[in-house]
């Protein structure tokens, strides 16, 4: 574990110990930037049960605009991993195409003061669509505050799914979960009109 994530995953005896979920498509929560030390990260893990997923390799990812205007995406697909040390001070812990990893896959944010907005979402790279049956649940986690949890619960067949929306407002971050699936990155995109330029990849 990252000396970033040892940070976030302390635990002090003044902090709040119950976990704030966001049932609901729409469901939001603020974050008051000026008291998380403007770190954050946004894990997901999936179930391996089902017979039907053996083969699932599912990815985490973010389509990201900064508040000096610089847009990009972090990605395994491209060797997008991003940086926590330089701009745009987002990055995506690792690839687990196995599925088999139990911490799942983490983007973190080490100064999310420099973020204007962002998409979260995850992706079916490979294996059977069937987001139901992953049993998907995404939880960030912020210093010295309650985590904040995501379930997927849909039994949509399609390749993605937008998991929440970050938005940062005078120094506090809404969190807001969308759980809206869509065909692939081309279709995330425009709905949120970020205008990138997509061509197929490959990891």
């Amino acid at each position: 574990m990252s000396d970033f994530l040892k940070r976030i995953n302390r635990k002090k005896t003044s902090t709040k110990s119950h976990t704030i979920n966001l049932s609901k498509k729409g469901a939001s929560h603020s974050i008051n930037l000026k008291k998380n030390n403007n770190e954050l990260s946004f894990n997901l893990n999936w179930s391996m049960k089902s017979t039907q997923l053996v083969n699932l390799d599912l990815d985490l990812g973010c389509m990201y605009r900064l508040k000096n205007g610089k847009q990009g995406v972090i990605q395994a697909i491209g060797n997008n991993f991003g940086s926590l040390k330089n701009l745009p001070f987002i990055a995506l812990d690792k690839d687990d195409r196995s599925g088999t990893n139990i911490d799942g896959e983490t983007l973190q944010f080490s100064r999310v003061e420099e973020l204007e907005f962002a998409v979260v979402f995850a992706f079916i790279y490979e294996g059977a669509i069937n987001w139901k049956e992953a049993q998907g649940v995404a939880t960030i986690k912020q210093p010295n505050h309650p985590n904040i949890m995501i379930n997927l619960n849909d039994n949509s067949s399609k390749t993605m799914v937008g998991i929440a929306t970050l938005l940062n407002e005078n120094n506090n971050l809404k969190v807001e979960k969308i759980e809206k699936y869509y065909s692939g990155h081309r279709a995330l995109d425009e709905d949120f009109g970020f205008g990138f330029h997509w061509t197929a990849g490959s990891k």
